[in-house]
């Protein structure tokens, strides 16, 4: 039997698309839930999401699994944030007013740069494909993005997360000259503002080698 992997349910995100791509990417025991007892009885976690931050933390709030969700990444349950999923890790958000976070990774949330390197401005939110530039004082071979550098994934999105401690970001993709966060680490929590259920055998693989790892 396989690893059980819990796909958080909050009321917001592209759950059952995310549930086939772990399940193509070869998890065996993948359920999409709320419930208290299948984020703390999982061996992986996920939380996934897209939408506005305040709207994330509501649906996490009014579900009463906050909590829940601590208490297995204290316990060393390895935990995956997709899209707003990898937000929500944050201690803060500036999207729509200041909002307080999971603070999981110390950080904030903030717009992307709007002036490009040209000084041009930047189209958001910025949509498309992107190669990852991974950070190696975050040692990500040791990560679910070992072998995924100058690797193309699929993002949309208009804020990303910004790292108290630079060591604790992963990755990065530059978007018309500017550096965009793209992937964080700390510890057994890692959060990617792309899309893997989008991005292809590349996403897939990423996928894989969290539910593996």
């Amino acid at each position: 039997m396989g690893k059980r992997v819990t796909i958080i349910d909050y009321g917001i995100g592209n759950l059952y698309s995310v549930r086939r791509a772990v399940e193509v990417s070869g998890g065996k025991d993948v359920r999409v839930s709320s419930r208290s007892e299948d984020i703390i009885n999982a061996d992986k976690l996920i939380l996934p999401g897209v939408g506005a931050f305040e709207d994330g933390m509501k649906g996490i709030m009014e579900r009463g699994i906050k909590p829940q969700i601590i208490a297995a990444v204290r316990a060393g349950k390895p935990l995956l944030g997709i899209c707003l999923g990898m937000q929500l890790l944050a201690s803060t958000s500036e999207e729509f007013g200041l909002h307080s976070g999971l603070g999981l990774i110390s950080g904030k949330v903030k717009s992307v740069p709007r002036i490009c390197s040209d000084g041009s401005k930047l189209k958001v939110p910025l949509i498309g494909w992107s190669p990852l530039i991974l950070n190696s004082k975050n040692s990500p071979n040791d990560s679910c993005l070992s072998n995924s550098q100058g690797k193309s994934v699929y993002l949309v999105h208009s804020y990303h997360l910004e790292p108290d401690n630079p060591a604790n970001l992963l990755a990065s993709y530059i978007v018309n000259g500017q550096m965009i966060t793209a992937a964080v680490r700390y510890e057994k929590v890692t959060g990617v503002q792309f899309h893997p259920e989008k991005s292809g055998s590349v996403g897939l693989e990423i996928l894989r080698k969290f539910i593996n790892t």
